[in-house]
């Protein structure tokens, strides 16, 4: 069965290209793409160490 991924946001500012992820303990992202920020909240492991982080793959740049 095909998964439905969901469309990135159509934007001309790289600034807004925000990307939702999840910081392990040892201070390493989780190798895996989560669809928005409820679903890395439901996998998040707090209780270890890990947070639901937003960044920016495209540019360091001030939001």
């Amino acid at each position: 069965m095909a998964q439905a991924t969901a469309a990135p946001p159509e934007t001309d500012d790289v600034r807004e290209l925000i990307t939702v992820g999840v910081l392990l303990a040892n201070g390493r992202l989780a190798g895996r793409r989560f669809a928005g920020r409820a679903e890395a909240e439901a996998w998040a492991r707090p209780e270890d160490g890990e947070e639901v982080v937003e960044f920016n793959a495209v540019c360091d740049c001030d939001m």
